[in-house]
């Protein structure tokens, strides 16, 4: 046991301490903290959702809030485009999820028999271990689930939340406050609700398979233990997969085709009610954004705790003490409570009072969080780490022993190195930096100009993230080996709760935007959501730089803990040996082939929505100009492409992300699996902020042009301008860059990863490992 608790444990009661001297398997106190921190999480969402439903849709008394809404029409109009949201991403959503419950079912069935099927103890021959490959099959299913309730969760608060930020922001005392309050907490709803039941959700997966791998027996049962709970992180980055690609292709082919046809064809408004498109458009933020990125990052954060885990059972020292064990679960529980603390000064202490405030309060909270946690997981890391540890197998260039200081210092990284990739991020997205104004300005000669710049931009914007994560992992691994690049991934996620609630913000505040446009309320109304949309763009870059920066650290995590699994040698990955090499270079492509199948199938599903929303336009008399009496624009059936072809697209991707390690590892072996995975994550990460820096500049400087703040021989370039139409073709181009295949590169980083770690042991029953080309070729030469 860690001889601080002695030092320090006077301090408490004598009950309590006898209690903690004679713990054997489950450090109660370690337990009791986790538990309470998950169980605070989600009562504080409990109590943020509870602020929200106190605004009324419906005027009630002398409610001033509703001195806009008095014409009836209006009022029943924002009610009216609300449910059409609402019930459109319910509809989306009960659909995506049943063809997810089938894979559930049919994937988790193939995941028991295949995990059961593990080599023998001798090393010759195998036998089938039902044990843990059901309780792995269970993990996966316990996993999916939670992924899809944490995603659904925070689909339906967003939605509860838009039609009612948008009337916070008619208050007539404080229509800043209330709205940004509105809208920041419906996001912590998600954020706490996600990060508490997946803490407590793990750690009973935990203490329920202890009961029967338990970790005091040996250190092959402690193995088996944590390898069985690596299905959890397996079933929340399945799911996380069909929501990011299937919520992408969703809300791109519908914003393409109201961009397209709207904005740079007919030249009317953004979310103008006559466009039919523009429903579907809402819908998508919901889908895409909000439960497609709430399962994104609960998976990163089921991995990396996953990775961590299986990593730390291969020391005897961190195995000395179930608490010790549970110290990933431990950051994760500190990090929530950390930013509840955090979220108070956004809402109560220094709140938004004017349009200028909301973008610094929203980055005084990443800020904020990140060093109020820099002295906590210090504190952590010397109570739960012994002062000293090692590690079973010692790769090359690893120091020899390891400290409590090193793990503070890998967890360090992490954090400080997320928070910098984010701001990075936001220099090379927002319209307040010069990179996105050359953009902007770049324009004046076409969108073909604009298209170059874009790139280049989105190429440059790589660099300086890339040395971070470069220097992290090589900090982390120094120190700790892989459970140093594993606890960096940790401490990058440790301010997961207000990473996720801004996030969820920012298509919120678009919603109420749109609503307010829809409905016809006044100009002032617009002008705030517009304005709290603006930082809620930002901010969602900055998001978007975090999320690609963990899933690169979470797939090195995952990549060591395979590494681990398998007992490969440093000889055995060489880049030297031509198998290896060539596998490198097959993983390096796969980001390449998965983007392009996402983006092609954007395409498809725009091409469909653009010819339906030029059918309506011709169709459908006095709509495009808007005539008294005409018939109000279809938007059940553009909800309906969009559905339909985001269901029947998502489905090629995921084959190919899933079944690539599969094959692999079958055919050519484990050592083939770790350069598939090599090449693969290199190129992901580098790809993934590319395309979502490229695409979040078009965005920024088509905002940029909008503003009135790009002149032309000293005239005025705004709405409806030459130059205002290449931008929006610029912004179109890259919608699909930054909200499907930039974001959905994260899953590949991390699946590819997490299905080789459980599936590490049906790869050695082929041949030892060598795979069944290998099998052939020996059996040849014989």
């Amino acid at each position: 046991a860690n001889e601080r608790k002695q030092e320090v444990s006077p301090v408490l009661p004598r009950a309590v301490q006898h209690r903690l001297d004679t713990m054997s398997e489950v450090d109660v106190a370690t337990s009791v903290f986790i538990v309470v921190c998950g169980v605070v999480g989600v009562l504080f969402a409990i109590y943020q959702f509870r602020l929200i439903a106190k605004i009324s849709l419906e005027a009630t008394g002398d409610d001033s809030s509703f001195r806009l809404l008095a014409d009836n029409n209006n009022q029943h109009s924002l009610i009216e485009i609300y449910n059409a949201i609402r019930l459109g991403a319910d509809s989306f959503l009960h659909a995506e999820y049943k063809i997810c419950l089938i894979f559930v079912v049919t994937f988790g069935t193939l995941v028991f028999f295949l995990t059961s099927r593990v080599p023998n103890d001798s090393g010759s021959g195998t036998h089938a271990d039902w044990q843990q490959g059901g309780l792995t099959a269970l993990a996966f299913v316990i996993g999916a689930l939670t992924s899809i309730v944490s995603g659904y969760l925070g689909m339906k608060v967003a939605v509860f939340s838009n039609a009612r930020t948008t009337i916070s922001a008619l208050d007539p005392v404080a229509p800043w406050t209330k709205s940004f309050n509105t809208a920041f907490r419906a996001g912590g709803v998600m954020g706490y609700s996600l990060c508490g039941i997946s803490l407590i959700t793990l750690y009973i997966l935990c203490i329920a398979f202890n009961q029967v791998f338990s970790f005091a027996e040996s250190p092959r049962t402690a193995r088996a233990l944590f390898e069985s709970i690596a299905g959890f992180g397996l079933g929340g980055s399945s799911i996380a997969l069909f929501g990011r690609v299937g919520g992408g292709i969703y809300t791109k082919a519908a914003d393409v085709g109201a961009d397209l046809v709207g904005k740079v064809e007919k030249n009317i408004p953004e979310d103008d009610p006559r466009n039919p498109a523009t429903i579907a458009d809402n819908v998508g933020d919901n889908v895409g954004d909000i439960a497609g990125m709430g399962a994104d990052l609960f998976g990163s954060f089921a991995e990396s705790t996953c990775a961590a885990l299986v990593l730390s059972a291969t020391s005897s020292e961190l195995q000395s003490n179930f608490g010790t064990m549970l110290f990933p679960l431990v950051i994760s529980a500190i990090g929530i409570l950390t930013c509840i603390l955090t979220s108070f000064v956004a809402t109560n202490i220094s709140p938004v009072k004017k349009g200028e405030d909301v973008e610094k309060v929203l980055k005084v909270q990443l800020i904020l969080s990140t060093v109020l946690l820099t002295p906590l997981l210090a504190l952590a890391s010397w109570l739960f780490i012994p002062e000293e540890f090692s590690f079973d197998v010692k790769p090359e260039g690893v120091l020899e022993t390891q400290t409590w200081w090193g793990v503070f210092i890998c967890l360090l990284a992490g954090l400080w190195s997320g928070l910098l990739t984010g701001l990075i991020t936001e220099y090379y997205t927002s319209h307040s930096y010069r990179p996105v104004r050359e953009v902007a300005e770049s324009s004046e000669t076409g969108s073909a100009t604009l298209i170059i710049y874009g790139l280049a931009l989105g190429y440059k914007s790589a660099i300086i993230p890339v040395f971070l994560l470069a220097l992290t992992v090589f900090a982390s691994f120094y120190l700790c080996g892989l459970y140093g690049v594993s606890l960096a991934a940790l401490g990058m996620l440790s301010s997961l709760s207000i990473g996720l609630t801004i996030d969820a913000y920012g298509p919120i505040t678009d919603n109420a935007g749109g609503i307010a446009e829809m409905s016809g309320l006044p100009e002032e109304v617009r002008e705030k959501t517009d304005a709290l949309d603006a930082a809620g763009n930002t901010t969602a870059a900055i998001g978007k730089g975090f999320a690609i920066g963990s899933a690169c650290l979470v797939g090195l995590a995952l990549f060591g803990a395979f590494i681990t699994r398998s007992e490969l040698s440093s000889d055995a990955v060489s880049i030297l040996s031509p198998r290896i090499f060539a596998a490198l270079l097959v993983g390096a492509m796969i980001p390449y082939w998965f983007s392009a199948m996402t983006m092609k199938s954007v395409g498809i599903a725009a091409n469909e929505m653009v010819k339906e929303v030029k059918r309506q336009f011709d169709t459908i008399p006095g709509l495009l100009n808007n005539e008294a009496g005409h018939a109000p624009a279809d938007y059940a059936r553009c909800i309906e492409i969009s559905t339909n072809a985001s269901l029947r697209e998502m489905i090629p991707p995921g084959l190919l992300v899933m079944s690539t390690p599969l094959i692999t590892g079958i055919l050519f072996g484990q050592a083939a699996v770790a350069g598939l995975l090599a090449g693969a994550i290199t190129s992901s990460v580098q790809m993934a902020i590319s395309a979502s820096n490229t695409g979040g500049a078009w965005d920024n400087a088509k905002k940029y042009v909008e503003k009135g703040c790009v002149y032309v021989d000293g005239v005025v370039q705004a709405k409806g301008s030459e130059i205002h139409k290449a931008a929006v073709v610029g912004d179109t181009v890259g919608d699909p860059l930054k909200d499907t295949s930039g974001p959905a590169l994260n899953i590949v980083m991390k699946l590819m990863a997490i299905l080789s770690l459980v599936f590490a042991d049906f790869f050695n029953t082929f041949n030892d490992g060598e795979g069944l080309i290998n099998w052939t070729q020996d059996t040849i030469a014989k």
